[in-house]
Parts: C-alpha cells; structure tokens; sequence
C-alpha cells in the first residue's frame, strides 16, 4: 500500500538520519573501538607503576591500564561534571586529565610538590587541589586547565613567625566554595569561588592538627579529624558565623573517665569515606581498634564498636545498612561488615594482603576490594559475601567510580 504524499519526504528523512547516525556512530572514537557512557565506568590506582586501571563496574573487568601519571603512593580522584574527564592528583605534585572514553591522558601538568587530593566545584568548572608542597590551594579552570588563584597556607606562629601549611581535607560545597583544614595551623579556611574576586575566610584555632576532613552529604557539617587532641572540629556552613564547634572531645577514654594510651598509628585514618546511616555517624578513632559511633543530632557519642585493628576506612553501604571497615598496618589483610541496626560485626573477609581501599557500585550491590600486595581488586557481593571476581591491577590502592561525579564532597 504507498504512504499518504505528506509521509513520503518524512519517511526518506528519516532513512536519511539513521543512515547519517550510523555513520557517525561508525566513525565516533571511543575506548576499544566501543560507543559507550561513563556511568559504569571507574579508576583504579595503581600506585608502584604510575598508571591508573579503567574499569566497567557493570562487567567487572578491566578496560585498559594507563600509564604516565607520575608518582601515585597516595593518589586521588574526581570526575568532572558529565563524568567524562577524572582529575587525579599525584603526590609529586601532578595534575593529569583522563579522558574516560578514550583511555587517554587529555593533559597533565606539574601544579606544586606534592599533592594530595581536591575538589571540583559545583558547577564543574574549577578543580581546586590542596598542597602539602609549597601548602596552600591551587585552583584551575577545568576545561583549560589554566590556573586562576593560588591561594597560600600562610599562617602565624607562636614566635610570630609565619610559615606554610600543610593542606588537607580539600571538599567542595553547595555555592561553589571550597573548604579544607591547614595541618600545623589548625585552622579551617572556606574559599568562595562564586564571586567575581574569590573570598577567603579563615577559621582559627580549631584544634591541634586536623589531618583529614569530610562533608555530609547534604553540604552542611564539615568535620575534620585532630590527630594531635581527641575529638574532631565541625563547622555549620549554614552558619559559620557560628564557628567552628569541638565534638567528642572525650572520646579517647573509657568507661571510667581515664584516658587510654593510643595504640602506635602506622596510617592515618581517611574520613572522606565515612558512613552515615540514619541519625548515626560511623568513623574512625585515630589510635584505637574502635569504630566510633555519634548521633548526627547533637554529634554526642553513643557507642563504640571493638574491630580487628585500627580503622583506615569505615564506608556505607548506600542502602545504609551494613558498613565496611579497612584496617592499618600490621592488621591489614582483612575486612569486616558492621551491620547499622545491632552495630554487631556481622562478617570478615580476607580478599588478600595489605587491605586498604574499597568502593561500592552506585546502589551498593557490589563492592570493590584493592588487595595491594596480592596485585588484584576483589569484588564480591554485599549481599550474599559472594567473591565474583579477581582483576589484575599493580599494587592497586585508591578505587573511584564515576556516581562519584554528583555527589557533595565526592
């Protein structure tokens, strides 16, 4: 039967486009020659080789090892906005662009001397990374690279000296202002990069050594761990003019008042990956073979849960739960469950040697698992304990997937 005339030129447009896309798809670069998204796509470090493995979380397999990111012993990483590009920042001070969808460099500069970690904004376009060397933050355009402020930790001491400080905990918060702590000084500064001048606020006198820090979810509390006092610093960013507030100062003693003596502290605890499950808090206590539990209404502790060692990374399932506790060195080969409603370990794993990082899928029915010293990540199965798969990587450690892309502080 022939189609009505007013069809006819819509029909031969329409074979013309598919014709057209299929040329384009034809033609359109991706990794391994395949037209994909990025939404399962992730990064592994691989710390002894200077290389990162890009991974399909969907497939669980490795895609493609990537070499030329400089030196990775304590590397991290954020995704830009669309989740195309992952900024890792390198402990010798390199700032390196992966195109995800390649597998390729984009670019890689040498911003300072030794770095950390950072954060991008929130509206994508400024990555800000935090410095141990010279100290102070460094701010880029995302898309140039270009720098656009420096930002020196400059701080005063006792002597009425002034001196560089270590940079750590660097986040990125609702209105495109960034947050981070300074190490010697002990103080926390907020960035506000939505302004045609950026505005620098600092708040001093915080407490004694504040070496990590992390944000809630929603953008509201940022808390920073002190390793030279028990308790932590919390600022309201719906109110600093408040200032910043001491919480679970006395969380270093025990059921008699006394305080107890810290176990030797081979690595620092991380708070980025804290977990939050209901009105409770999860987090690691700096010295301790404890994970420590606070009421998120009024930050009191409530609880403490004894686990195998001293705790590296306590993270949430996002379900919220169970959490899953990495431990320090020399008690790093295994992993335990803690389930949030009877706060009771509720299994322990051995994925292999030298445990420290871990990262869930998206809605958290899997986790990845970086066994450094056996040269494999491990997934397993967050509901059954399942292992489902062994992937090769070199000493891998720092894992990150791109859901990372639109979260607060991720």
């Amino acid at each position: 039967m022939p189609l009505p005339r007013p069809l006819k030129p819509l029909a031969a447009i329409g074979a013309l486009a598919l014709l057209l896309t299929g040329q384009v798809l034809a033609e359109a670069p991706g990794l391994n020659g395949e037209l994909r998204g990025t939404g399962d796509l992730g990064v592994v470090i691989e710390r002894a080789s200077g290389s990162v493995a890009l991974v399909d979380t969907t497939r669980r397999e490795v895609l493609r090892h990537i070499e030329g990111f400089g030196d990775l012993s304590h590397a991290s990483v954020k995704f830009t906005r669309d989740a195309r590009y992952a900024f890792v920042f390198g402990r010798d001070g390199g700032l390196t662009k992966l195109d995800l969808l390649t597998g390729e460099i984009a670019e890689r500069i040498l911003q300072g001397g030794n770095s950390i970690g950072g954060a991008i904004s929130q509206d994508g376009r400024f990555v800000a990374v935090g410095n141990y060397e010279p100290g102070g933050v460094k701010v880029f355009d995302t898309e140039t690279m270009e720098l656009v402020i420096d930002v020196p930790a400059t701080y005063q001491r006792p002597d009425g000296s002034t001196a560089q400080a270590k940079v750590v905990g660097v986040v990125d918060v609702p209105g495109n202002v960034f947050v981070f702590s300074l190490f010697e000084a002990g103080e926390i500064w907020t960035l506000d990069m939505s302004r045609d001048e950026p505005e620098l606020t600092k708040h001093r006198d915080v407490g004694s050594m504040p070496y990590d820090a992390l944000i809630t979810p929603n953008g509201r509390y940022y808390i920073a761990g002190l390793f030279g006092e028990d308790g932590m610093a919390l600022l309201d960013l719906w109110h600093p003019e408040n200032g910043v507030q001491r919480i679970l100062p006395d969380y270093g003693q025990n059921d008699y008042g006394q305080g107890e003596q810290r176990l030797p502290v081979y690595k620092m605890p991380h708070l980025e990956g804290w977990a939050m499950a209901g009105n409770r808090a999860f987090f690691p206590a700096v010295g301790r073979s404890e994970v420590l539990v606070a009421d998120t209404r009024d930050w009191s502790l409530t609880n403490r849960i004894a686990v195998h060692g001293q705790p590296i990374f306590v993270m949430s399932r996002p379900d919220e739960r169970q959490v899953w506790v990495t431990f320090a060195h020399p008690l790093n080969d295994k992993v335990q469950v803690i389930d949030t409603q009877t706060l009771e370990v509720i299994a322990t794993l051995e994925p292999g040697d030298s445990i420290l990082h871990k990262e869930f899928t998206p809605r958290g029915e899997h986790i990845w698992i970086s066994a450094r010293d056996s040269n494999q990540v491990v997934v397993y199965d967050t509901r059954t304990f399942e292992e489902l798969a062994r992937l090769p990587a070199e000493s891998p450690s720092g894992i990150f997937f791109t859901h990372r892309a639109h979260q607060i502080g991720l």
